[in-house]
C-alpha cells in the first residue's frame, strides 16, 4: 500500500500561546495508507482539530514535516494539489458556507475548479442525495440547524471528490439517523477506495474503523486496532476516554451473565450474545407511569414559529407546541435534526417571541407587551448549541463575569467565576486567565456551561451540552447535572446523544416537524422503539437490550430505557446470582 499522508517528527505551536506553554503538537510520526479507515481519537484539547488541519495545509508545522502524497505541505505550490486531495468536515460547519442557497454551496467547490457546468451538476446532484439534502436544496443556508448545516457542509467537500476526507467531529451535531448516514456514507467511500480519517468522541464510531490513533496532550500515545485500543481500560482512563457503550453495557451485565465475551464493542455483538431464559415463567414487572403533578414552571401552548415569514424562503419550524415542565425537573428535548428544539428553547428567554400561542416561564408571560427582558434573563439562563455564538471575551474568567456583572450581580464575582468554572469542570487558578481563542471546541462548550451557571437562574436552558465533549467530560457532566438540579435549578436540555441522560431525565418530550410527538416518564418516553424510530431517532442501547431479552423470554417490564432499571429488574428476577440456563 502507499502512504498518502507521512508525518514525521511533527511539533506545533499557535502564535497566541504563551512562551512556557507545551506544544499543540509534539513529535508526532505517523502514515496513513491510501485506503485505510483511521479514527482519531482523545480528550478536548488534545490537540485533533490542530492536527487535521496540518493535514490539508491550512497550518503549517513549527517543526519535521507533513507530506500528502509526497507533497510537502512547507511548499505553497503545492497546497491546491494537497486541498484537492484531502478533504475537510469541519468540527464548525458555518465556517465552510459561502452561498445563498444549499445547491449553490454544494456547488461552490467543483465550480471553482473549472469543471464544465453538466459536471458540476452531476456531482451537487449526487453530494446532496448523499447527504439527505436534496430536499432542502433551495433553503438559505442560514436557515439550517446546526445538524443540517453540518450536512451542507459534508455535501459541499463531497462535492470535490477528493482522495481522502477528515471528519472532525462531523457526526457531532447530527441526530442518530443523521450519525448512521454520514458513517454509512464514509464506510461506502472507504469501499470506493476513498482514505478516510474520523476524528470523533463517540467511541462507538471509533470502534468501527480499522485503526485508531490516541492524542493525550499533543502526543500520539496509542496506535492499533478498536479491540486492542479498548482493551485497556486503565489506559484510556488516564486519556479521559472510555470504552464503547456496548462494551460499557457488557462490563454492567457481567455479573449476571457471566458468559459474556469480553471483546464486545458493538451492539450487534451485544445484543446476539444475550443467553435465552430457562428459568421459570413469570408474570413480568408492571412500572408506574405516573405523571409529575403540580402547576408547571414552563407552560408552551399552541406555539408556532416560522422563519423569514411571509417571504420566499419561509420555514416552518414549530406547529401549534404544547409542552409543560415541571419545576425542579430535569426535562429532556430530543428531536431529529431540524425538528425545532433550538427554536423552542430560544423562546424561553426571548431571544424568540411567540408569533402564535403563549410561553409563560417562572411566572413571566413571553408574550405580554411589558415582558421585562431583562428579569427574565435573571431567572432563565442558556447556553447555546454553538458555544462561538456567545463567547466574545479574550479570556475565560472574563467571559464567565460578563453576565453576571451585566446583570448587576452585588458581591464578590471571583467567587462566583469560581464555582461557575468548577461545576463545569473547569480549573479557576489554571484556566481563568487562558485566551477564549485558544480553546478547542469541547472547551468552549465548558465555558459556555459555565457563563450560564454565573447567572444563578432558577431555569437552565442547555442546548447539546455533551455534543463535543470527550467521554470522561461527559461524566463528569452527568454528575455536575444532578448537582445543579440538587440545587433546586429546573433544567430543560435538548439532546441528541441521550444514553448517557436516561437516568438523570424525570420527564422528556419527543419533537418531530415541531410538533410534540411522545411525552411522558423517561422510561416511558426512550423504551418506545417504534416512536423513536418515526421520529429519526434512536432508542438507547440499554432499550434495545431490554427489548432483545424479552423477545429470548425475560420476564421484564414494557418501559425499561435506563441501564440501572434494567439491572435492578435481573437483580430481583435472579435474586442476585449469576444467571445459570437449565
Amino acid at each position: 500500500m502507499t502512504a498518502i499522508i507521512e508525518l514525521e517528527n511533527l511539533s506545533f505551536s499557535y502564535p497566541a500561546n504563551q512562551p512556557n506553554d507545551p506544544p499543540t503538537l509534539s513529535d508526532i510520526t505517523l502514515s496513513i495508507q491510501e485506503g485505510e479507515f483511521v479514527a482519531l481519537i482523545g480528550a478536548n484539547g488534545s490537540g485533533k482539530s490542530t492536527l487535521a488541519k496540518l493535514l490539508n495545509a491550512l497550518l503549517l508545522p513549527n517543526k519535521g514535516s507533513v507530506q500528502i502524497s509526497g507533497l510537502d505541505t512547507r511548499e505553497h505550490a503545492n497546497h491546491p494539489t494537497i486541498r484537492s486531495r484531502v478533504g475537510m468536515v469541519f468540527q464548525r460547519p458555518q465556517d465552510q458556507v459561502v452561498a445563498t442557497t444549499v445547491e449553490e454551496d454544494a456547488a461552490f467547490g467543483p465550480a471553482n475548479l473549472g469543471l464544465p457546468h453538466s459536471q458540476v451538476r452531476d456531482r451537487v446532484e449526487q453530494a446532496l442525495a448523499a447527504a439527505g439534502l436534496t430536499a432542502m436544496r433551495k433553503r438559505s443556508p442560514f436557515s439550517l440547524s446546526a445538524g443540517e448545516a453540518q450536512r451542507l457542509a459534508l455535501a459541499g467537500v463531497l462535492a470535490l471528490q477528493p482522495r481522502c476526507l477528515i471528519f472532525d467531529e462531523t457526526t457531532a451535531m447530527l441526530d442518530p439517523s443523521g450519525r448512521a448516514m454520514v458513517m454509512a456514507q464514509a464506510k461506502t467511500l472507504n469501499s470506493e477506495g476513498y482514505t478516510i480519517l474520523l476524528i470523533t468522541h463517540l467511541m462507538e464510531e471509533a470502534a468501527a474503523a480499522d485503526r485508531i490513533l490516541v492524542l493525550h496532550q499533543g502526543r500520539l500515545v496509542k496506535e492499533g486496532s478498536p479491540s486492542a485500543v479498548f482493551s485497556n481500560t486503565a489506559d484510556l482512563e488516564t486519556f479521559g476516554l472510555g470504552q464503547p457503550r456496548a462494551a460499557r453495557t457488557a462490563a454492567r451485565l457481567r455479573k449476571f451473565f457471566p458468559a459474556l465475551p469480553e471483546d464486545i464493542l458493538l451492539p450487534s455483538q451485544l445484543l446476539h450474545s444475550l443467553p435465552d431464559y430457562s428459568g421459570h415463567i413469570q408474570e413480568a414487572i408492571n412500572r408506574s407511569d405516573i405523571a409529575a403533578p403540580g402547576n408547571p414552571l414552563i407552560d408552551i401552548r399552541d406555539l408556532s414559529h416560522t422563519y423569514l415569514k411571509e417571504s420566499p424562503l419561509a420555514h416552518q419550524a414549530l406547529s401549534n407546541l404544547s409542552i409543560r415542565v415541571q419545576p425542579r425537573t430535569i426535562h429532556g428535548l430530543i428531536g431529529s435534526t431540524g425538528s425545532g428544539k433550538s427554536t423552542l428553547l430560544q423562546h424561553l428567554n426571548a431571544l424568540l417571541l411567540p408569533q402564535t400561542g403563549s410561553v409563560r416561564v417562572a411566572g413571566f408571560n413571553l408574550g405580554a407587551s411589558d415582558l421585562d427582558v431583562r428579569a427574565l434573563r435573571r431567572s432563565v439562563a442558556m447556553a447555546f448549541q454553538q458555544p462561538e455564538d456567545q463567547i466574545f471575551k479574550q479570556y475565560i474568567g472574563d467571559e464567565i463575569a460578563y453576565g453576571p456583572r451585566q446583570l448587576g450581580y452585588e458581591g464578590k464575582l471571583a467567587y462566583v467565576v469560581k464555582e461557575a468554572m468548577e461545576a463545569a469542570g473547569l480549573d479557576f487558578a489554571s484556566d481563568k486567565d487562558r485566551l477564549t481563542a485558544t480553546l478547542s471546541g469541547g472547551e468552549r462548550r465548558k465555558v459556555a456551561l459555565a457563563s450560564a451557571l454565573a447567572v444563578r437562574s432558577s431555569v437552565l436552558l442547555l442546548d447539546e451540552p455533551l455534543a463535543g465533549l470527550d467521554p470522561h467530560s461527559v461524566q463528569e457532566l452527568v454528575i455536575q447535572l444532578k448537582g445543579i438540579h440538587e440545587s433546586g435549578v429546573t433544567l430543560l436540555i435538548s439532546i441528541h446523544q441521550y444514553d448517557e441522560l436516561t437516568e438523570v431525565f424525570d420527564q422528556a418530550s419527543v419533537l418531530s416537524k415541531g410538533r410534540d410527538l411522545i411525552h411522558g416518564s423517561c422510561g416511558r418516553v426512550f423504551s418506545d422503539i417504534t416512536g423513536l424510530e418515526k421520529a429519526g431517532l434512536e432508542a438507547p442501547l440499554s432499550a434495545f437490550t431490554a427489548e432483545a431479552l424479552r423477545e429470548k423470554g425475560w420476564p421484564l417490564s414494557e418501559h425499561i430505557a435506563a441501564l440501572s432499571d434494567l439491572e435492578n429488574e435481573l437483580e430481583n428476577l435472579l435474586d442476585g446470582r449469576p444467571y445459570e440456563p437449565v
